[in-house]
Order: structure tokens, then C-alpha cells, then sequence
């Protein structure tokens, strides 16, 4: 294990012990737009800046937040919350690898913590969605919560790009870093918060959209010492066992072409293997950018030996080429290692505090009956029921963002999120249970029914 990886590992229980310790921080500024003394504990670089207004529609204007990072992931047309002062800070935490190039820094653990003004005693923390970076969530989660009143922070977690496979020594050290990076700033946006305000926060949240809803869930289960409860939207399926995300995969990347060339039973195919019906106009997306650079990313994180000495295998390797293609990737064929350092990053369904878990039924990148429907299952097994909810969200879709596609059949997921958040801060600061988990009508307008 590199010494890297060791003080990595050796921050959870100093970071555990911290947080649970609810004393102001000497010291505290007060609230206000005060920027004189910002303090991130164990941030190596940082950046102040009093805003008035830390929602997108002001960051966008005053250059404190990045558009890539978050482009094609809202409904085209959505009216965001606006007109939220406050401070946000800017940082890394110390890091050896420099695949995140936001601000010139060209350096990993970015993170961004934003205090409003007018707070309301709460803090949400989020890592982003796929390979995205630390500004990914700030239309679709942060303007959201901001606007409620609490304060956010959000992190790259710890490597980026296309390339995160090249972070850490053996199979699966890329994502258990995204954890402990998780884990790392919810500690410091706390410390950070109590210095700030005079007060730490009395309940902080977890929340984030598909690898970031994985993220939520291994928080949940891993350190809910850190959490009042969590909120995770179409979680990204990690698991030892079948169905996971390598075993999905490979079945449409075989399909889909035979689709496209109209040939017999590749329709029948796609359905079986658990693409929904429904969602047919999202596969030709899909397959072009989604399906083939995800399986061929995880699966050279996970499985780096399967291609030998190439890197994330052949973009689009035809059906029949054999060893080294990731479309003909068979996971349960696999040696007893590649599994172990799958099951290093699986996710148990252990939860330790409240979990609401929403998932549309027309995912086409992560097809609800081998993602939500399993995790479900597996909360229930683990005997954690009472604490989950999952709502299936009818029409929903991966991203917000590929509604455009079928508009007749798909329908945004961003207010099912609100409300679902909602929910859970109801459940956790008032005691008022959600509704039980159910799949939502059709929808009427912009309604969701996710937690009522």
C-alpha cells in the first residue's frame, strides 16, 4: 500500500472522532459576507470570496463556478433559484494527481463550500456525477438547497476525466478514494460552517445523481456518524454480485449494433437485458457516448489485466472480437480477484441512517431493474428496511437534460429530487416519515409524488 494510500486511510478515524465532537470552533467570525480568516481544516490551498449571489445565476456572471462542468445534465428551460448571498470557498486538499484543471490548478481534491447568508442550520455535501468535477451539482443540487437556506459543499472526489483509472496502486483504489475525499470534506464543510457561523450545523446531508448517488449510498452505510440521512438519485450500482455494472454493460453493447442493422431478436435482446421499454429513442445517446466509455472506465479500474497493457480497451470493439473487448466482457468468467476488487467498492445496504433513493423507469444507462429494484432488495436483506425509501420515478430518465429526446414519454426528475429532499429533512428534523416507498403515478405538470 503507497504511502499516499495509507494516510488516506489512516484520515477516517481522526475525521470520524472530529466530527463528532459538537463544540463551536474557537474563534467563530460570526455571520455576515466576512472573508478576513476563512479556515478549511486540512485544505492545502484556498480561496475566499464574498458573493452576492451564490446561485449559478450570480457564479456564472462572477466566474465562481464552471457551465462545462455541469452542462447536459438540466431540462432545457428550468427556472432556477436565484438571489442567495453569502461566502464561497475555493480549494484543494493535498493530492498527487492533476486531473482536474479547473481555475489553472491542474490539481485533484478540488473542493467548493458555499455559506449563505441567511442560514438555516444545515449543510448538504455532494460529489459529482460520472467524471465531472467539484461544480457539476451546482444547478441540479446546489441553487436547490441554497435556496432553502443551507449552506453546500461539493468535491471532485479525488480524481477526474476519462483517465481516473491511472489514480492509486491496485484495482478499485480510484473509487475508495472518491469515499475517503466524501468523507474528508463533510469533516472540514462542518468545521468550516461552525467557524463561520458561531455554530456547527445540526444536520447535514448527503446528496448527489448517479455516481454520486453510489456515493450517498456507500456514506450512508460506511460513516453515518457524519449524517442526519441522504438523498441519492439513480445511484450508480456497484456490487459483487450479478447484476452490477459490468455485467449491464456489456449486453447492450452487443445488442445495440444488431439493432441498428435491423437484425432479428436484437429488440427482444435489449429488453432482456433490462433496457426498458420505453426507452428505446435514448439508446442510440447511450450507446455513442454512455454505455461503451463507462463500461470500458470502471472496467479498467476494476479489471486492468482483462486488456493486458492497453488502457480502457478498443472504443467500440465489435461483437466477437474476443479477449481484450470490452463488448464481449463477461464478468461472471472473470478470476477471484477481479471480484475481490469489486467487492472492495459494493455497496452492502447497510445503511446507518435515513435513505431515500429515487430512480426513473426509463434509465437507459442504468436500467432500474439491475440498479434501484437490486439496492432495494438489498437494504431489505440487510434488515435496514425502515430506514429506506425508494420511489420509482414513472418516465425518469438518467439525466434531465435527455427528456428532449421524447418528450412524450420522459419527464425531468429535478422536482422529485427537491421533494424528496424535503422529505427527508421533514423525516429527519420532525420525525415525519415519508410515504412508503412506491412507483409514481404519470405525471401531471412538474408534480412528483417522491416522499408524499
Amino acid at each position: 500500500m503507497s504511502r499516499r494510500w495509507r494516510s488516506l486511510v489512516a484520515l477516517v478515524p481522526a475525521l470520524l472522532t472530529v466530527a463528532l465532537v459538537p463544540a463551536v470552533h474557537a474563534g467563530a467570525v460570526g455571520r455576515g459576507c466576512q472573508t478576513d480568516r476563512p479556515w478549511v481544516p486540512g485544505a492545502e490551498r484556498l480561496v475566499a470570496s464574498c458573493l452576492a449571489d451564490l446561485t449559478t445565476a450570480g457564479t456564472e456572471l462572477s466566474g465562481h463556478t464552471d457551465p462545462r462542468d455541469y452542462k447536459g445534465l438540466q431540462a432545457a428551460g428550468v427556472a432556477n433559484p436565484s438571489g442567495v448571498p453569502g461566502v464561497q470557498l475555493d480549494g484543494y486538499f493535498p493530492d498527487t494527481s492533476t486531473t482536474n484543471t479547473n481555475h489553472g490548478w491542474n490539481h485533484d481534491s478540488q473542493f467548493v463550500i458555499r455559506l449563505p447568508e441567511h442560514w438555516n442550520g444545515g449543510l448538504v455535501v455532494a460529489g459529482p456525477p460520472g467524471i465531472r468535477r467539484q461544480y457539476a451539482n451546482d444547478q441540479i443540487i446546489s441553487d436547490q438547497v441554497l435556496a432553502k437556506g443551507f449552506a453546500y459543499a461539493a468535491t471532485d472526489k479525488g480524481n477526474t476525466g476519462p483517465q481516473l483509472y491511472r489514480d492509486g496502486d491496485r484495482p478499485g483504489d480510484a473509487i475508495m478514494e472518491w469515499h475517503l475525499r466524501v468523507a474528508q470534506l463533510t469533516v472540514a464543510a462542518k468545521l468550516a460552517a461552525a467557524r463561520h457561523y458561531g455554530r456547527a450545523p445540526s444536520h447535514t446531508y448527503a446528496a448527489g445523481l448517479s455516481a454520486a448517488g453510489y456515493l450517498v449510498r456507500w456514506q450512508i452505510e460506511h460513516f453515518p456518524q457524519l449524517y442526519s440521512g441522504g438523498v441519492d438519485w439513480n445511484g450508480l450500482m456497484i456490487n459483487k454480485e450479478e447484476p452490477n455494472l459490468l455485467s449491464n454493460l456489456p449486453p447492450a453493447l452487443r445488442a445495440y449494433p444488431r439493432l441498428d442493422r435491423k437484425e432479428p431478436g436484437a429488440l427482444e435482446a435489449m429488453y432482456a437485458a433490462g433496457y426498458p421499454e420505453g426507452s428505446e429513442k435514448l439508446w442510440p445517446i447511450n450507446y455513442q457516448t454512455q454505455w461503451d466509455s463507462l463500461q470500458r472506465v470502471i472496467r479498467e479500474e476494476l479489471d486492468p489485466e482483462y486488456d493486458g497493457a492497453t488502457e480502457a480497451g478498443t472504443p467500440f470493439c465489435p461483437e466477437g472480437t474476443g479477449a481484450g473487448c470490452d463488448t464481449d466482457y463477461d464478468y461472471a468468467a472473470r478470476p477471484q480477484q477481479v471480484h475481490d476488487a469489486v467487492g472492495r467498492v459494493s455497496l452492502s445496504g447497510r445503511i446507518g441512517k435515513p435513505l431515500i433513493s429515487i430512480q426513473g423507469t426509463l434509465d437507459a444507462l442504468l436500467p432500474i431493474t439491475k440498479s434501484g429494484d437490486v439496492y432495494d432488495r438489498m437494504v431489505g436483506e440487510a434488515g435496514r428496511a425502515d430506514l429506506h425509501r425508494y420511489y420509482r420515478i414513472t418516465g425518469g430518465t438518467h439525466v434531465d437534460a435527455l427528456v428532449a429526446a421524447d418528450t412524450y414519454r420522459l419527464r425531468p426528475m429535478q422536482s422529485c429530487f427537491v421533494t424528496a429532499f424535503d422529505a427527508l429533512v421533514s423525516w429527519t428534523r420532525n420525525g415525519v416519515a415519508p410515504a412508503p416507498s412506491h412507483t409514481s403515478p404519470e405525471p401531471v405538470g412538474e408534480s412528483c409524488s417522491a416522499g408524499q
